[in-house]
């Protein structure tokens, strides 16, 4: 059967107060921690292009890295309407950068039957590397169409919509493919209370490193220092007396941005 498998993260709640261990690294145990929510939209979207496929057969897996309590994120992909949820914890991998969760998250890719198509969020909501799909592509020889807020899929081919500063973008890929999607696709679903008891009882699988056959790769960063971001302060001011001038201002600063 044909997989399409959403990535998910467990992650400190956004509203919660962050904060870093003596290490630098992010606190996450004093916190409350829930799926990513630009995740659940990557859920939605594994979802609806395997409704709007039913021909196809295909499944929906959610899939991710971390503590034994993110399977709770795992749950909530259940709850959505997910097929089956796949974890992986291991003790070494505390720390993970980047680099060594793609590499991990590969090694259980490996193990799922089929993969076609892979779904995740532009960029988790604590690191902000927006590393993830890339290094998932590169390690899989994979097309990757990112930042998308349109998905469709039809007859083997993946097509999506991009906005950036420099305009509207339309790509498209052979599956197999990856994809990642921000907050402006498909609103995710709300889960009914039948999904969310099935989700409470359902069994998730779980792997260790030597399940998948690898070792974790030490991190390739680190954080030596950290500070508290500086207040914002007050924006430019542009205050030309001449209309003209302020215009040509205004239209400059917005080039420069490339906003225009």
């Amino acid at each position: 059967m044909p997989t399409i498998v959403a990535l998910v993260k467990h992650v400190p709640d956004t509203w919660s107060t962050k904060s870093l261990e003596d290490d630098h690294t992010l606190d996450r145990t004093s916190v409350d921690n829930v799926i990513d929510e630009v995740n659940e939209y990557s859920v939605e979207q594994a979802l609806r292009l395997r409704d709007d496929n039913p021909d196809a057969g295909y499944k929906v897996v959610a899939l991710t890295m971390g503590p034994a309590q993110a399977d709770e994120a795992l749950r909530k992909a259940l709850a959505m309407g997910a097929d089956d949820a796949v974890l992986v914890s291991d003790d070494s991998l505390a720390g993970a950068d980047a680099l060594s969760t793609a590499w991990t998250l590969n090694a259980a890719l490996n193990k799922l039957d089929d993969v076609q198509l892979i779904t995740a969020g532009t960029e988790a909501s604590d690191a902000s590397t927006g590393l993830l799909t890339g290094l998932l592509a590169e390690y899989r020889q994979l097309p990757a169409l990112t930042g998308l807020h349109k998905v469709e899929l039809a007859g083997g081919t993946l097509r999506g919509t991009r906005d950036d500063a420099r305009g509207t973008w339309e790509l498209e890929a052979p599956l197999p493919a990856i994809v990642s999607v921000n907050d402006k696709s498909d609103k995710p679903r709300f889960p009914n209370f039948k999904g969310l008891m099935a989700a409470k009882k359902a069994e998730i699988t779980t792997f260790s490193l030597a399940d998948l056959g690898i070792e974790a790769i030490a991190p390739t960063t680190s954080v030596s220092a950290a500070e508290k971001r500086p207040p914002r302060t007050a924006g430019e001011v542009i205050s030309e007396p001449n209309p003209q001038d302020a215009a040509k201002k205004i239209a400059d600063f917005l080039a420069a941005k490339n906003l225009i």
